[in-house]
């Protein structure tokens, strides 16, 4: 059975009445009302439905306070057994998620139902669908200008511990033979008992984290080992060989190890410069990889839109409230940045968000990228990838026209001749290039007659954009890309989002994607709820409203009572009192 009360129905009756004016007043414009008015009822509660029965079975919980409950589970970082203390006696979680009645049914939720609606979101991806629509509206309220938005990565962590090589195979050898022994003890006994014992025995597998620096070599190789005799004795059963356990043996024999054929050294150790970074960290999450710059964990890509300074001119008829993040994207950490901003710039255009300027640092900024963003019409600001040597010229050294053409050197000399095929092929005169001082430093090459310099279209617009970042009109435009980092900061401090209490990319997605909606509400509750009127002075005038019915009914009632007591006659010339009885004339 699905039980789902509209949060936009609303009540004859203000049941918050017992508030003092001040703490509605408190409720009403701070994020418990922004969350009831705004964010609730964006709520995809139909995206659920299948994953119950609406004719056989118990009632869910309320399907728009449960679902509203776990984006402010994430928004405040709570555990699961904080959660249903605040459900149940918090007043702001009761004002925001439209819970007025007294009863255990309406404020208790069970840790079980929040795991399971938690599951429900999770493995079937819906926290996008949360975000899309929360975002969306959010944007619509306070009219927020998303023409200029900026685009960076943060790195975080999942609940897992850090493992050494030797740490990552003992433990993935470790886990199938629990696992097999568990669900194949026939097979189980197959199993060479020493190497059972060496790997089951929770003593001796923490030892494997105590080696000592001289002998690790020859634990890693033994180990190394023990896998590869796993991997070659299980390989040819189907039922063992589909185990997910047996699987990450075979990813680490994989990544770690290359086959010798060799009889007596079956398996040798890649050197660690050869392991990918995709390569497993934990077998516990076996989803997360290993960036050299920021370690093991996952990276949120995180699109905000963001305002000028408020002297800016250009700015002055585009002011908005507050910055609203409009994309969030979770993936391994060894993806690289380069292949994050079409997909950014995609998702925002699907919900109405798209941007007209994307500013991003050099590792978004591809020549590639630039070119795709053209073609959806975004304007990228980012400097361009790679870099040049300080001490010789470059192609961005020579002038330029706007049409692409170079029209002087370095030193202001004018081309002799130019040609244009498959590359452009730029010559200037020998008298010029011979006694150039800067000769020994610029990229021209010495031809026939002529000195040349060769270039192809993706090298000239690369030299046009590195001569542009010089000037000061980039670096203006350029200097707002640094208030991201603020909010990976606001992020992190107020959600917890970089160190979180879950494992795998579809839990660690779910708590990124509703953390940043968790940031949306916070700066829209910051911002002021503007324009949004919450429902308590509506539900006062319609409570007026009813209480002049029920008198004019109850009057009618009177009335008819009148006639049927006094007749027809005499009530034409009845009328009521000052205390609203009737009386007869």
């Amino acid at each position: 059975m699905i039980k789902v009360k509209n949060p936009n129905q609303l009540h004859i009756f203000d049941p918050w009445d017992f508030l003092t004016p001040k703490r509605r007043q408190m409720l009403d414009t701070g994020w418990p009302g922004l969350f009831r008015e705004v964010v609730l009822p964006t709520i995809p509660v139909s995206e659920v439905f299948e994953h119950f029965s609406s004719s056989f079975g118990r009632p869910t919980k309320e399907l728009f306070s449960t679902l509203g409950a776990l984006i402010l589970q994430q928004a405040f970082d709570f555990t699961d057994e904080e959660t249903v203390q605040q459900f149940a006696f918090n007043i702001q979680w009761h004002y925001a998620l439209n819970i007025s009645e007294e009863s255990d049914d309406a404020k208790y939720i069970s840790p079980k139902t929040l795991w399971n609606s938690r599951n429900i979101i999770s493995q079937n991806g819906l926290e996008d669908a949360i975000f899309s629509a929360a975002t969306k509206k959010l944007a619509e309220v306070f009219k927020v200008n998303v023409d200029r938005q900026r685009i960076d990565s943060v790195h975080i962590k999942s609940n897992m511990r850090r493992l050494g090589r030797i740490s990552i195979f003992s433990r993935s050898i470790h886990k199938f033979l629990v696992n097999l022994k568990r669900h194949h003890p026939d097979v189980f006994d197959l199993v060479d008992r020493k190497l059972a014992d060496k790997y089951l025995a929770k003593k001796e597998l923490d030892c494997f984290s105590r080696v000592k620096p001289s002998e690790s070599r020859k634990t890693l190789s033994e180990t190394a080992g023990d896998l590869f005799d796993l991997v070659r004795q299980f390989r040819q059963s189907d039922d063992i060989a589909g185990m997910y356990t047996f699987k990450l043996l075979e990813r680490v024999l994989e990544e770690h190890c290359n086959l010798t054929g060799d009889p007596n050294h079956p398996v040798e150790l890649k050197a660690p410069k050869a392991i990918p970074a995709s390569s497993l960290q934990n077998p516990s999450d076996p989803d997360a990889s290993y960036s050299g710059h920021k370690g093991q964990g996952y990276q949120v890509q995180v699109m905000e839109t963001f305002r000028k300074g408020e002297q800016d001119k250009d700015d002055q008829d585009q002011k908005t409230p507050f910055n609203l993040i409009t994309h969030v994207a979770v993936e391994p950490a060894h993806n690289s940045d380069v292949n994050a901003l079409v997909p950014a710039i995609e998702s925002s255009a699907e919900k109405g968000l798209k941007p007209r300027e994307v500013t991003a640092d050099a590792l978004y900024g591809s020549d590639d990228n630039l070119e795709k963003a053209q073609g959806r019409d975004v304007e990228l600001i980012a400097p361009a990838m790679g870099s040049t040597q300080k001490e010789k010229l470059s192609l961005s050294d020579f002038q330029i026209s706007d049409k692409g053409a170079i029209t002087a050197c370095p030193m202001g000399h004018a081309p002799a001749s130019s040609r244009r095929k498959k590359q452009t092929s730029v010559g200037f005169s020998a008298d010029h290039c011979e006694n150039c001082p800067m000769l020994p430093n610029c990229p021209v090459k010495k031809g026939k007659k002529l000195f040349y310099v060769r270039f192809s279209e993706k090298a000239l617009r690369l030299a046009k954009r590195r001569a542009y970042e010089r000037t000061d009109a980039f670096r203006d435009r350029y200097r707002w890309r640094a208030g991201v980092e603020a909010t990976m900061s606001e992020y992190d401090r107020r959600t917890g989002v970089k160190h979180l209490r879950v494992r795998g990319l579809k839990a660690v997605k779910y708590s990124a994607v509703l953390k940043a909606l968790a940031i949306n509400i916070f700066r829209a509750a910051a911002a002021g709820l503007g324009g949004v009127r919450p429902k308590a002075p509506l539900s006062t005038v319609l409570t007026a409203c009813s209480l002049l019915i029920l008198a004019a009914r109850s009057l009618f009632c009177d009335f008819q009572r009148a006639i049927s007591i006094i007749g027809p006659k005499k009530a034409r010339h009845s009328g009521w009192n000052r205390s609203g009885s009737l009386i007869a004339v």
